[in-house]
């Protein structure tokens, strides 16, 4: 079984799906080489291990590899719902003293916004800004656009994730991409914690606007509603 790796950004946080076997060979490159192109600019990892079958000693020394690599680019890696059977090892081991692990991906992310900001990049000290988009592209833009103008801005491409943001942090604004759906539940949950909070929709044509018009109108509006009350 080959080992997958899916990659999604929650917030300043960034979490490494891994499926399969973290064994000797091309698994173990696939994921070296994966971290090192992630710490090009990102410094908060998270590497979730549920769907892992199998680690090897060459596996675990690479994640032990992985782990200083993200130190020394002065970031961190947690681990998150490790399978017992890896947990045993990390334990026979004495490694589970090196790795901070922690029950699941909400944990894992809350103790980053927890830890003192030397793990990542300085942020700005503008109002915060929690932009959820389906659309990666967009949300890599937003950001951009955003970190640009003084923002210190968080994504997600879905409400869950959003939930987890909006539970462990505060923002001054939302950007709310079209179609954004979830499960009842978290649906709810984020009306709820939406209440509070100034909202502006992108709309559905946004990624299809002339980039320049629409940051214009977008750092317009958002402008408009972070201004300070008369």
């Amino acid at each position: 079984m080959k080992l997958l790796l899916e990659t999604r950004e929650v917030g300043r946080v960034t979490i490494v799906r891994c499926k399969g076997r973290i064994v000797a060979g091309g698994e173990v490159e696939a994921l070296r080489a994966h971290v090192a192109h992630l710490l090009r600019d990102r410094r908060s990892l998270v590497l979730h291990l549920g769907e892992v079958v199998f680690i090897d000693s060459s596996g675990l020394g690479t994640m032990v590899r992985t782990l200083t690599s993200t130190r020394q680019a002065r970031g961190d890696m947690k681990l998150c719902d490790v399978p017992e059977p890896i947990r045993k090892v990390l334990q026979l081991s004495h490694l589970h003293k090196l790795f901070d692990s922690h029950e699941s991906e909400d944990h894992a992310v809350a103790a980053f916004y927890r830890a003192p900001v030397h793990t990542e990049k300085p942020v700005s000290t503008g109002r915060s800004v929690l932009c959820i988009d389906r659309n990666a592209d967009v949300v890599t833009y937003v950001r951009e656009l955003l970190r640009n103008a003084g923002y210190d801005v968080h994504t997600s491409n879905n409400l869950r994730d959003a939930l987890i943001l909006m539970r462990v942090s505060r923002f001054d604004l939302l950007l709310l991409g079209a179609e954004l759906a979830g499960s009842p539940a978290t649906e709810k949950s984020f009306r709820d914690l939406c209440a509070a909070v100034p909202c502006i929709e992108l709309g559905g044509d946004f990624s299809t606007l002339d980039a320049g018009q629409a940051a214009s109108a977008l750092l317009e509006k958002i402008a408009t509603h972070l201004q300070p009350a008369s």
